[in-house]
């Protein structure tokens, strides 16, 4: 019953650690390992303690993947189909474009929930490409949630011990050409590279012109409130100038009657 509870508490630390804005992370770790010794567990204190503070672009993935259990379904899902032996080349590029699609959705959908939807191009490529190695590799797609840093896949395709038709081929001799299967699967390699530099240049170009759009509709805005405000003043002006000349007037007139009385 005792492992039970450390277990919970320490499962509980983790949900509330990864999922909280990196920000809050070590004050809120310290008072849960604090609350785990209050309640007379110091192992799971101990390895409340040992948890580390994720990345910004971890963390990211961490509260996409919590706030949305779909996300890891259509990941695995993806990466399972990858994985079926003996793909054609109309397959495979069906499958490249599929999973490029998936990556830029979620990566959009994961800085949206992170309240951050014109994030730098430097985050912005590290969560995708965590995403991206989570279809390709099984152990990273085992630590979405609760992710430390951000991930990248350095191979193509997926789990280079598995035999797929996306896995890297395999050297040719010097006296053979590739085989037609390798030589498709390079071909698909150099083409996903250079589709992945082009959607990255075009949605960087995106997110700048959306960024000055707004800019731009924030100072249209704050002319507009300056010109109401500078209309308010010229009419409060125009007020107390007349204001100031009927006291004017009333002076004149006092100091008019003023003189009279003392005639």
């Amino acid at each position: 019953m005792r492992e039970k509870a450390g277990s919970d508490l320490l499962a509980e630390a983790v949900a509330a650690l990864y999922d909280a804005d990196p920000d809050e992370f070590m004050p809120r770790r310290q008072q849960l390992a604090d609350a785990a010794k209050e309640a007379g567990d110091a192992d799971a204190a101990k390895q409340i303690t040992g948890l580390r503070k994720p990345t910004r672009s971890a963390w990211v993935v961490n509260h996409l993947v919590r706030s949305d259990p779909d996300v890891t379904i259509r990941l695995a899902a993806l990466s399972t189909e990858l994985r079926v032996p003996a793909l054609d080349a109309a397959r495979i590029r069906e499958l490249t474009t599929a999973r490029a699609r998936l990556v830029d959705e979620l990566t959009r959908q994961a800085f949206t929930l992170a309240g951050h939807p014109s994030p730098p191009a430097g985050q912005r490529e590290e969560v995708s490409a965590t995403l991206d190695a989570a279809i390709a590799d099984p152990a990273v797609a085992g630590r979405l949630g609760q992710l430390v840093r951000a991930a990248r896949w350095a191979g193509f395709g997926l789990d280079p011990d598995a035999p797929t038709a996306l896995a890297p081929p395999a050297p040719a001799k010097p006296t053979k050409k590739p085989a037609p299967a390798d030589a498709i699967a390079e071909t698909e390699r150099r083409r996903r590279e250079k589709i992945d530099i082009a959607e990255r240049a075009v949605v960087d170009a995106t997110e700048a012109m959306e960024a000055a759009s707004e800019a731009e509709q924030q100072l249209e805005d704050t002319v507009r409130r300056l010109e109401a405000e500078l209309e308010r003043a010229r009419q409060e002006l125009a007020d107390a100038r007349r204001q100031a000349y009927r006291a004017e007037s009333r002076q004149r007139r006092a100091n008019e009657t003023l003189g009279r009385l003392r005639q």
